[in-house]
């Protein structure tokens, strides 16, 4: 018996050893469950190139939106667990819509496994340019004046966009109508059309703000954006609380195997360190990450917590 379980062992061992050095075999699908130009994608697009390289092998993007990032989500929950299908997880579907949602079709927590922790934006407060808005006061008072009648934009219900109204709106105590749609560049589009009042939108919307076509008034995080050096902080302005960060990390549906998990962490450790990519993350006005699976774990265990106070005392719920 003792002979027969100790066998069991180095069969396990000798496997897993013998799946570390031929893994990657063939192409892998990175699943973004957002359309394209947002946060999400642009960030995955960023680490898809330099991981194919590092692997040897294609990693082909796979943009599967809606339902703020549950329909993608799901569909990769039920994925095989073998390597070639990799997620880039964010805020709304991994740590915020078990909170929103009363239903999903995925379990958050027991359906997916952390690889690495790649980066966070922190929102902005953007107005359109031929808004008569020219600071965060007057958005304030002109909300205040007008109750019900200002709306915000956002990339959908659970967004971290929608997520960053709710904390404004908490801390302002201002009313407003929030407006969800499929993504963040529809919402954008509206935003410039002048169809929305006001976006706290992902870093994405920098190069509207670099081309004059939006207005940032506020960074919602604790220190300016070196992107936007000119841009206060809402607790420089005197609004302390409001930090909404959209963050990003790649994940693997449960039961991948260690050795593989460990792979795909040891090589975009190495990507985010490269000059290159931290110089792109910097101009997309990102913070960088890195470290290890349970690192990254924990975080999202944070985040989930902390979403789960904000969202219930918004009261915000999709049947």
């Amino acid at each position: 018996m003792l002979r027969n379980v100790w066998l069991g062992v180095v069969l396990v061992c000798w496997s897993a050893l013998s799946l570390a050095q031929t893994y990657p075999s063939q192409a892998l699908k990175l699943t973004v469950p957002w359309p394209p130009g947002g946060g999400v994608d642009t960030t995955a697009r960023m680490i898809a190139q330099p991981l194919a390289t590092a692997l040897g092998q294609a990693v082909v993007i796979e943009n599967k939106p809606g339902a703020g990032g549950n329909i993608g989500t799901e569909q990769f929950a039920r994925a095989k667990p073998d390597g070639y299908s990799i997620l880039m997880g964010s805020l709304s579907p991994n740590a915020v819509n078990i909170h929103m949602y009363k239903k999903l079709g995925f379990d958050p927590v027991a359906d997916f496994l952390p690889v690495i922790y790649v980066s966070a934006v922190p929102n902005i407060l953007v107005v359109p340019t031929n808004s008569p808005v020219k600071n965060v006061a007057e958005l304030i008072a002109l909300a205040k004046a007008n109750p019900g009648k200002l709306n915000y934009g956002s990339a959908g219900v659970g967004s971290s966009q929608h997520l960053a109204g709710i904390v404004f709106i908490q801390s302002t105590g201002v009313e407003v109508v929030h407006v969800p749609y499929k993504g963040t560049a529809p919402a954008e589009a509206d935003l410039m059309a002048g169809h929305v009042s006001f976006m706290l939108d992902t870093t994405a919307c920098l190069a509207l703000i670099a081309g004059g076509k939006l207005r940032a008034l506020a960074v919602a995080s604790k220190e300016r954006n070196p992107a936007l050096p000119d841009t206060p902080t809402f607790d420089e302005l005197g609004i302390p609380g409001v930090h909404v960060s959209s963050w990003y990390g790649v994940m693997v549906p449960a039961g991948t195997p260690k050795p593989i998990i460990d792979r795909l962490n040891t090589e975009l450790n190495k990507i985010l360190k490269s000059p290159e990519l931290k110089k792109r993350m910097a101009d997309f006005g990102a913070e960088i990450g890195g470290g290890t699976p349970e690192a990254f774990g924990a975080y999202i265990a944070s985040e989930t917590v902390r979403y789960e106070k904000i969202v219930r005392l918004s009261g915000a719920k999709v049947d």
